[in-house]
C-alpha cells in the first residue's frame, strides 16, 4: 500500500468512487460552510443597514477591496490545494505536505503586503465609488479594520485548501461556520452597543469580522498547518503554487475590478444605485451557494483525475456539476424575478434604492442559467492545468463583455445598464462550452469510447 493511502486515505477516492457520490459527500459541507457565510454577509448588512443608509452604502464601496482579499488568500489556496492533489495522484506525499507548508509563509507575507497598501490607499479609493462625506468616513473606517486585521483570513484560505485536498471537508465546513456565528452574534453588540461594551457602529461590524476570522483560522490551523520547507526548497513550491493559482487569483481580482468599475459608472447616477450593486452582490452569494460550492469540489477531483487521464470521470464530474448548479439557480431566478421588493426590503427602505432595485434585480436574474456556464468553466480548466484559458474566459466575462456593455447601456439610461449581466454571461458562457466541447474532443481522440 502507497504511503499516501496509509496517511491519506480520503484522497485516493477522487479516482475511483462514483462522482455523484463524490459529490454527495464533500459537496454539502461545503455548501453548509457558504450557507452560513452568505447568511452571514446579509445579516451584516442587516444591522448596518438598520444602523445608517450611509454605513449601508460603505460596505458597499468596500466589498470589492474584501473581494481582492479573497483573491489572494484563496487564490493561493487553490493553487496549493489543485498542487497537493496532483502529487496525492502520484503518491509524491512528501512534496504535497512541503507545498502546504510554503503556502502558509505566502498567506503571511501576502497579509503583510496587502495590510500596508491598504492602510495608505483606501480613502483616495473609497473617494472613487461614494459622494457623501459620511458615508466615506464610514468607508474608510470599516476598510482599514477588516483589511489591516485580515491575517485571519489569509491563514485560513490556505489551511482550509490543504484540509480540502485530502478529502476533508467537514473540518473547513465547521471552521467557516463557527467563526461566521462568531461574527453574527458579535455584529449587533458591537455596532450598537451593549452592557459595557460600547457602540462602535461600523467599526464594530469590522471588528466582528476580523475577530470571526481569526476563530476560522485558528480551527483550521488545528490540522492544516504544515511545517514550512526550508527556505532554498521554497522557491520551487511558490513557482507551482502560483502556477496552478494564478488564474484563480486572477478571476477573483477581475471579480474586484469590474466592481469598481461598475461602482465608479453607478456613482454618477447616485450613491442608491451602489448600494442596488452592492445588494445585488450580498444576495447572489446566497443564491449561487450550490454553484461556487461544487465551484470548490470539482477541482480536485478534476486534478486528481486528470493527473491519472481518466478523461471519461472528469466529463462526468463536468456533466453532474452543470445539473446540479442548473436544477439550484432555478430558486434564484424565482426570487429575483418575482420577489426583488420583499429582498430589498430587508436591507434598505431608502424610496430610491427600492425604485432602482425594482427593476434591475429582475434583469439581472435572468442571467443566472448562463452564470453556471461563464463561471464553471473557467473553474474546469484551472483544474486541469490550462490556467492561461481560464483566465481568457474571466478576461472575456468581466473585463471584455461586462465592463463595455454596462458602460454603452448606462449612456442609454440606468434601467438599460442592468442588461450588461444577461449579455456578458450568454457571451462568456457560450465561448465556455464551446472551448470544453474542443477539450473533450481531444480527449475522445486519445481515449475512444
Amino acid at each position: 500500500m502507497s504511503n499516501l493511502k496509509k496517511n491519506y486515505p480520503e484522497s485516493s477516492f477522487y479516482g475511483t468512487e462514483r462522482i455523484g457520490k463524490i459529490l454527495l459527500k464533500i459537496a454539502p459541507p461545503v455548501m453548509l460552510a457558504q450557507l452560513i457565510q452568505a447568511l452571514y454577509n446579509i445579516v451584516d448588512s442587516f444591522f448596518v443597514g438598520k444602523y445608517s443608509d450611509d454605513a449601508l452604502t460603505a460596505l458597499t464601496v468596500v466589498f470589492p477591496i474584501q473581494l481582492m482579499l479573497v483573491a489572494f488568500s484563496v487564490g493561493t489556496g487553490v493553487g496549493v490545494n489543485t498542487y497537493m492533489a496532483r502529487k496525492f495522484a502520484l503518491n509524491s506525499d512528501v512534496d504535497a505536505q512541503k507545498a502546504a507548508g510554503t503556502g502558509t509563509v505566502l498567506a503571511v507575507m501576502t497579509w503583510a503586503v496587502f495590510a500596508v497598501l491598504s492602510a495608505f490607499l483606501m480613502r483616495p479609493y473609497v473617494t472613487l465609488s461614494a459622494n457623501v462625506p459620511t458615508a466615506v468616513e464610514y468607508a474608510v473606517t470599516y476598510g482599514k479594520i477588516v483589511c489591516i486585521g485580515s491575517l485571519g483570513a489569509f491563514l485560513e484560505g490556505n489551511w482550509t485548501k490543504v484540509h480540502q485536498a485530502h478529502g476533508n471537508m467537514k473540518i473547513p465546513m465547521a471552521a467557516q461556520i463557527i467563526g461566521a456565528v462568531v461574527n453574527i452574534v458579535l455584529d449587533p453588540l458591537l455596532i450598537f452597543g451593549f452592557g459595557f461594551i460600547p457602540e462602535m457602529g461600523v467599526a464594530g461590524a469590522a471588528l466582528a469580522t476580523v475577530i470571526g476570522q481569526i476563530v476560522s483560522a485558528v480551527m483550521t490551523g488545528i490540522g492544516g498547518f504544515r511545517k514550512p520547507p526550508k527556505l532554498k526548497e521554497m522557491r520551487h513550491y511558490v513557482k507551482r503554487i502560483y502556477r496552478y493559482g494564478y488564474s484563480s487569483i486572477m478571476m477573483q481580482a477581475l471579480y474586484t475590478v469590474y466592481i469598481v468599475a461598475l461602482n465608479i459608472i453607478l456613482a454618477r447616477f447616485s450613491d442608491a444605485a451602489v448600494t442596488v450593486l452592492g445588494l445585488y452582490y450580498k444576495m447572489q452569494s446566497f443564491f449561487f451557494i450550490p454553484l461556487f460550492g461544487l465551484q470548490t469540489c470539482i477541482i480536485p477531483i478534476l486534478s486528481f483525475n486528470y493527473a491519472r487521464a481518466d478523461y471519461s470521470r472528469c466529463k462526468r464530474t463536468m456533466r453532474d456539476a452543470f445539473l446540479i448548479c442548473i436544477i439550484f439557480m432555478i430558486a434564484g431566478i424565482v426570487g429575483f424575478i418575482f420577489f426583488p421588493r420583499q429582498i430589498i426590503g430587508l436591507f434598505s427602505q431608502n424610496t430610491e434604492v427600492h425604485e432602482i432595485g425594482r427593476i434591475a434585480f429582475p434583469i439581472i436574474g435572468t442571467s443566472f442559467v448562463s452564470a453556471v456556464f461563464s463561471l464553471i468553466m473557467p473553474v474546469f480548466f484551472q483544474a486541469i492545468g490550462k490556467g492561461a484559458t481560464s483566465l481568457m474566459l474571466s478576461l472575456t466575462r468581466q473585463i471584455f463583455c461586462l465592463l463595455p456593455s454596462f458602460w454603452l447601456f448606462s449612456l442609454i439610461g440606468l434601467n438599460y445598464a442592468w442588461l450588461a449581466f444577461p449579455v456578458s454571461e450568454t457571451l462568456a458562457g457560450g465561448i465556455g462550452l464551446l472551448l470544453y466541447f474542443i477539450q473533450v474532443r481531444k480527449w475522445d481522440k486519445i481515449h475512444p469510447q
